[in-house]
């Protein structure tokens, strides 16, 4: 059925946006008819009793932090442990999108699962929209539209209409990465702004963005680069920086600790590997080291950077225009010097979507229904290994 897109962004005879559409229709009932059927057969657990309703379903892990940040916002003094460590609270949690559900809470009074389910699905409806014309910039118009297909079947994308800020986060990093590519620098501070008080990232596309300059400026004879350009381009750089640490001020502002945030951060990873420092580019040898002691758990991380490389430098990515992959470059190189690699990687890798492109690249028929079929059966997976709750469940997406 993709062959017959053709370039004039008309898809199966329809608008592109319609296409797009049914398309994130078909996907999100897929992905509800699986949730649906764990929330039928999940036991009690610490959120819900046993068999929750959908929405109960939704709500659970993170969701249930954004629900409390929403009734009663962030504690002033942090909770400790008897041996004076800072727990687990909710200033890991950007307020964004709990205040956004808040928000629409209040406006039409309805409750907390379908408001938070309501805004994760509308950014994920708007993320799909604006990914599609990034997509269509660079690909042919079958390809863009496949990627799309991709991101909607994706292994991970029922977070897309749980009470999780991932929607969000990826609406505003793909608006953010399309005004780049338009190089209108000015639009994108507002857009940061929000993406720093959405989820982690802001810093990322900071790199990103300073790296554009960079090949900007280097290329300027071939191709030019004015003044008026390079200013608005610091605007956006200098506000992307800000936005990487306000929340770090803010929680320790308010707190009266000035590492307030990153404590907290590393509460989560202390189950791992105690409480300790963060040292910059070490978690994800930490985290080798815990999975696959020895040299094996060396080789795994070098893998894992050998496979990011792969992606990103491919000579197939240069389809994907240069900014998208400033883009994962950045994310990617990000995540290698502040995550800890845990249950939640899947998730955390969503914003590496363009690479999706890349995959919707071969135009066969079969390779295409297979993928499709390869990542439904994933994100079945993915809800039975990490969303879905087991005793004793120490796997959170």
């Amino acid at each position: 059925m993709y062959a017959l897109a053709g370039r004039s962004g008309r898809i199966l005879g329809m608008p592109w946006w319609l296409a797009v559409t049914l398309v994130f229709i078909v996907g999100r009932l897929i992905s509800t008819a699986m949730l649906a059927w764990y929330a039928a057969h999940q036991g009690a657990n610490p959120w819900t009793g046993a068999h929750p309703s959908l929405g109960d379903f939704s709500s659970i892990w993170d969701g249930r932090w954004y629900n409390l940040i929403a009734q009663a916002g962030y504690p002033k003094i942090l909770p400790h442990d008897p041996s004076g460590h800072v727990i687990e609270n909710s200033w890991a949690f950007l307020p964004l999108y709990p205040v956004m559900c808040s928000l629409l809470m209040t406006l039409t009074g309805l409750d907390w699962n379908t408001a938070a389910i309501s805004v994760s699905v509308a950014c994920a409806f708007g993320a799909s929209l604006v990914i599609y014309r990034l997509f269509a910039k660079f690909l042919p118009v079958q390809q863009a539209f496949f990627a799309i297909v991709l991101f909607n079947f994706a292994p991970v994308s029922p977070i897309y209409q749980v009470a999780y800020a991932e929607s969000l986060q990826l609406l505003l990093i793909a608006i953010a990465l399309l005004l780049l590519v338009n190089r209108a620098y000015l639009w994108i501070v507002p857009v940061v702004l929000l993406l720093g008080f959405t989820r982690p990232g802001a810093l990322a596309l900071a790199l990103t963005l300073g790296l554009h300059g960079i090949f900007r400026f280097v290329r300027r004879r071939r191709s030019p680069f004015p003044v008026s350009d390079r200013w608005k381009l610091l605007v956006a750089i200098v506000f992307s920086l800000v936005a990487g640490f306000a929340w770090l001020i803010i929680a320790g502002v308010v707190t009266g600790v000035p590492g307030a945030y990153l404590q907290t951060e590393l509460a989560w990873r202390s189950v791992y590997v105690g409480w300790d420092a963060l040292v910059p580019f070490t978690p994800w040898i930490q985290a080798g080291q815990y999975w696959f002691p020895g040299v094996p758990g060396y080789l795994v991380v070098l893998g894992a950077a050998a496979l990011f490389a792969a992606v990103i430098f491919a000579p197939a990515s240069r389809r994907l225009g240069l900014d998208m992959r400033l883009w994962m470059f950045s994310y990617a190189l990000y995540l290698f010097a502040v995550f800890f690699p845990q249950s939640s990687t899947v998730r955390i890798l969503a914003p590496m979507f363009p690479a999706l492109g890349l995959f919707a690249a071969p135009r066969s028929r079969a390779y295409r229904v297979a993928l499709v079929v390869v990542f439904l059966v994933a994100q079945w997976f993915w809800i039975a290994q990490f969303w879905a709750i087991s005793e004793n469940d120490w796997t959170p997406p």
